[in-house]
């Protein structure tokens, strides 16, 4: 993978994970670093995933390809703010 390729993921998976976060009702308790994370891993799973199912390279926009990635965006986030929940104070 080329530096333009990394480079073209982190904006990528920042995006991903933003849109991730947003489809999650309610208020998360994980940080903006952690929902980059999320977003990159998202992206880089949910392009392999597209790959499998033929449905990385269409004509035009891939939605199909997106909305894989921002569901495991999603649901990474989902994931770790219940994980977050179950540490720190508690009242």
């Amino acid at each position: 993978m080329e530096i333009s390729g990394i480079i073209s993921a982190i904006v990528i998976g920042i995006v991903i994970g933003v849109l991730g976060r947003l489809v999650v009702p309610g208020r998360q308790r994980i940080g903006l670093l952690l929902t980059i994370v999320v977003g990159i891993v998202a992206a880089l799973v949910g392009t392999f995933l597209a790959a499998q199912f033929g449905l990385a390279d269409t004509g035009g926009v891939d939605w199909a390809e997106w909305g894989i990635q921002i569901a495991l965006a999603a649901i990474g986030v989902i994931a770790l703010d219940r994980v977050a929940g179950g540490r720190g104070r508690r009242r």
